[in-house]
């Protein structure tokens, strides 16, 4: 500790963590104070790393006593400002980083019991090594953290055939802003016991509770899988190729993500040794996951009957089938750094939201018909999860544009698209969460009982409002 001098009540959080574990220096405070892509940026005097749900309990129950407002931290990938204190505030850092161990794999059961920070990526390696899967994936999983997952409900590209990480998980640890402890660590499949708990923290983002621990459902790991990229004229081509799909392959079908042509360009320019799959340029893509209980022949002969089926009927224009993993992997790399080549490209403006599976085309024509009305050079990248309707709706700058004033229309082009996305029944925040970034806009536009339930919620679980102040719901 090398920072300024801490008031007694600082240091009595830190006495709790001890010296080492505690940070006060401006210089290591930093990194927790901006969000990712750098939106949003908080002041704090100090980030503490407890190594136990004790030692958090401690830390709450101090909080309290002491009205001092509580920022939990995680993998700190989050898009919306929930992990970032507040600017011109005292709020403290609690990080659960130090908080990363698997405790128990029980095969038996299908579940793993995880701390709530570890990561996500050796959560699935641990499943991995009892030969058992948990499908969860993000693109961030090698720095994310299970806590924070919870935290967002996050989704990923396997949602259509396992579902959210609500769907994934039995249990739940938490410490909440009084310091007591919920341990409802249940591996029950059912338990209709009443109000649902588990549920309310999860997708809360850190406002009613810290989640310290988790029991997480494990599945068989698959004996075979294939990956086809395929090429494809318009989004209606690729929801009839998907319908086509679900019918031919059922619960096989574990991803189904749809991509522009502008999307390819820019990550095939900007990432390192990504390549086309397809020797010629299509208006839109499609990446078709399979995964089968029982061996790679039947995978392999799902893929081929559906391309084969789909392409003599002139909807499938041209496709590659992965010939062996690395080559699948190569594929989904190529998705999942689409919105990262965009960053060289300039300023982007982005939106994750939802619609009906079935309005996702219609959607996506009339959402690019309400920016490029209000902005005709923009380059709009839309890409995503088809199979379950989340669709990252991203704009990039035009060629030549100032990037600080194409940016400071952030709020403009958000009101535009949310306003599609509403008129086709959809929702602004389908995987990211609500932080800061969409607290206020969400408010204004769900009913005044859900925001007033919300609240009502929040005073019941955080009365002091010590909980990650000024995230998903204010209690004004």
């Amino acid at each position: 500790m090398n920072g300024s001098p801490l008031s007694e009540t600082l240091q009595s959080f830190v006495t709790i963590v001890g010296e080492a574990n505690a940070l006060t220096a401006p210089a290591d405070i930093a990194p927790y104070l901006v969000e990712s892509r750098g939106l949003y940026h908080g002041s704090s005097p100090l980030v503490l790393k407890p190594g136990s749900t004790q030692e958090v309990s401690a830390i709450m129950a101090l909080a309290s006593r002491t009205g001092t407002p509580i920022v939990p931290a995680g993998g700190r990938t989050g898009h919306v400002g929930g992990q970032v204190p507040r600017d011109g505030s005292a709020d403290v850092v609690l990080s659960l980083e130090r908080m990363n161990r698997i405790r128990e794999i029980d095969t038996a059961g299908e579940v793993i019991v995880a701390d709530g920070g570890a990561i996500l990526a050796d959560i699935q390696k641990a499943a991995e090594a009892h030969d058992r899967l948990f499908p969860l994936s993000l693109g961030s999983e090698g720095s994310c953290r299970i806590g924070g997952n919870l935290s967002t409900n996050a989704g990923g590209t396997a949602v259509l055939a396992y579902g959210n990480i609500r769907q994934l998980c039995l249990g739940l640890e938490v410490v909440l802003p009084t310091g007591e402890i919920w341990d409802g660590l249940r591996r029950l499949k059912k338990d209709n016991s009443g109000y649902d708990l588990r549920d309310l923290f999860i997708g809360a983002e850190g406002t009613l509770g810290i989640i310290t621990g988790a029991v997480l459902k494990l599945f068989p790991r698959p004996r075979g899988r294939q990956v086809a990229f395929v090429g494809l004229t318009s989004p209606e081509d690729a929801l009839t190729l998907f319908e086509r799909a679900s019918t031919l392959c059922g619960s096989a079908l574990t991803g189904f993500e749809i991509m522009p042509r502008i999307g390819i360009d820019f990550t095939t320019k900007h990432i390192a040794g990504v390549r086309d799959p397809l020797p010629s340029a299509h208006p839109w893509y499609a990446l078709i996951d399979i995964s089968t209980s029982d061996s790679a022949e039947t995978a392999e002969r799902m893929i081929a009957s559906l391309l084969e089926e789909t392409h003599d009927t002139g909807l499938v224009k041209d496709a590659a089938v992965a010939a062996s993993l690395a080559q699948q992997n190569a594929f989904w790399h190529l998705r999942e750094s689409m919105s990262e080549a965009q960053k060289p490209e300039g300023g982007s403006i982005k939106h994750d939201v939802s619609v009906p599976v079935s309005s996702v085309p219609r959607f996506l024509a009339d959402a690019d018909a309400a920016v490029l009305a209000r902005m005709p050079d923009a380059r709009i990248v839309s890409f995503g999860h088809l199979g379950d309707g989340n669709i990252h709706y991203n704009i990039s700058q035009p060629v030549g544009a100032d990037k600080a004033e194409f940016i400071a229309r952030w709020r403009e082009m958000n009101a535009i698209v949310h306003a599609v996305v509403h008129a086709h029944g959809g929702s602004i925040s389908a995987e990211h969460g609500v932080g800061q970034l969409k607290r206020d806009e969400l408010a204004a536009i769900r009913p005044a009982i859900e925001t007033e339930l919300m609240r009502r919620i929040k005073r019941a679980f955080d009365p002091a409002g010590i909980m990650n102040p000024g995230k998903v719901v204010t209690t004004e």
